[in-house]
């Protein structure tokens, strides 16, 4: 009893594994700034494999998570109009928080001026893919293999395909109650499986963050230094500002317990820059932790990883702003309102494109007529702020599951408020 009482929570060891991580990873930049032996051995051996392997072992839980949680989750509705309710809800509550992020760095950008009296000169170049559009989106949702979805980590198709077995198995009686038991069973296994892995995720954010800090250019860091700051300090009061006040009005919910409830989730988000390799941390927490059934969470934070772009829509309107100071283009209002219009919609409309953020960015500076060519200016700091990005996209991820969950009277208030039960779960 005493030795658990004297073992370090996970998020305390995850945290120390992070800050360790950025301190050896600067130690080597600066010491051994040219060295073959530390760049082959640590930062492209030891580092690079370990990291590799923690966010692989994640990536590996979200296909069959999601697939087994969401199936459970559908056939355990008694209501099949349920499902319209969650989607409608779901898709409004991102889409809503998307535009709000975007025109509060909009707002700020333009107030802050970040790209003002600057001239950069820059090597990179970006080359911006073409964006499916929304009507290839919408067909795309139905695969025509559905194990082919799986094997290629489609998450919509994914989506569609276990809330389609979901219903079916919900309709069919007998059998389905049979196959159901089977499922509740496998779902129990993997999220046992995702408590396992976590247990190793001090050391792969350690990985992580040592080889970045040893390879980033402090110097590309420095020149950009406004846009940097600008971009982390609207990312930071997004997520600890906006997503309480809504959290409170339209649940009633304490947005103190959620945000120290989310910690964690947090955590594993910045150091994977990923919403998909969070999404097995991201579903346990919101349905262990914070009370949503496996019912909504199940169908809402995978959505959630796929479409919730809040994070790269505040980037795209600083970058935006600051590209346009840049080049010495005057936007307008009417400028402004289609950069909102273009990335809210667009965080649907190109979901599930690999390098999402920057094909994002690309469609908006085309829009309102600025250079792509400007994407390559801030390309050199976009890691560190892609990992901020990631943890305020799972925060909202958790955030829509509470409200939806609440609307629907699907949210266990006792396990949100227990923080007692929090930290159990947490001592693992």
């Amino acid at each position: 009893m005493s030795e658990n009482k004297k073992k370090l929570s996970l998020t305390s060891r995850i945290v120390i594994g992070m800050f360790a991580g950025i301190a050896v990873g600067i130690l080597l930049k600066t010491i051994f700034p040219d060295s073959t032996i530390v760049e082959g051995y640590l930062t492209k051996g030891l580092f690079y494999v370990v990291g590799q392997i923690f966010i692989s072992s994640l990536q590996m839980l979200v296909v069959p998570l999601v697939f087994v949680s969401l199936v459970v989750g559908t056939c355990s509705l008694s209501d099949p109009s349920k499902l319209g309710r969650l989607g409608g809800k779901s898709v409004g509550l991102y889409l809503i928080t998307t535009a709000i992020a975007i025109t509060f760095a909009i707002a700020m950008a333009v107030l802050v001026q970040p790209g003002t009296g600057i001239e950069l000169a820059t090597d990179a170049t970006y080359e911006p893919t073409q964006a499916p559009s929304l009507a290839q989106v919408i067909i795309d949702l139905f695969p025509t293999n559905p194990f082919n979805a799986f094997a290629n980590g489609n998450m919509l198709q994914i989506i569609v395909f276990a809330l389609l077995f979901g219903i079916a198995m919900a309709l069919v009686g007998k059998p389905g109650e049979r196959v159901k038991t089977l499922f509740d069973d496998f779902n129990e296994v993997i999220m046992k499986l995702v408590i396992i892995l976590m247990n190793i995720a001090p050391y792969g954010v350690f990985a992580l963050m040592a080889k970045l800090f040893s390879e980033t250019s402090f110097e590309t860091i420095f020149s950009l230094g406004k846009y940097f700051l600008l971009v982390l300090f609207v990312l930071i009061v997004h997520a600890l500002v906006t997503y309480p006040v809504i959290l409170k009005g339209l649940s009633g919910m304490n947005p103190i317990i959620f945000l120290r409830k989310m910690r964690e989730v947090q955590i594993f988000g910045f150091s994977t820059a990923s919403s998909n390799a969070t999404m097995p941390v991201t579903l346990e927490t919101v349905t262990k932790r914070l009370g949503v059934h496996n019912s909504v969470g199940s169908f809402t934070v995978p959505l959630g990883a796929t479409i919730n772009m809040d994070g790269t829509a505040i980037m795209q309107g600083v970058a935006t702003v600051f590209i346009a100071q840049v080049y010495l283009v005057d936007l307008s209002i009417a400028d402004y309102l289609m950069v909102v219009l273009t990335a809210t919609l667009a965080s649907v409309g190109t979901a599930g494109v690999p390098g999402v953020g920057m094909i994002m960015l690309a469609m908006v500076l085309g829009q309102v007529g600025l250079p792509v060519e400007g994407i390559g200016l801030i390309i050199g700091v976009d890691r560190l702020l892609d990992m901020t990005r990631t943890a305020v996209n799972v925060t909202g991820d958790a955030m829509v599951s509470v409200i939806v969950a609440k609307s629907e009277g699907a949210l266990d208030e006792d396990v949100f408020n227990d923080a007692k039960a929090d930290l159990k779960e947490r001592n693992l």
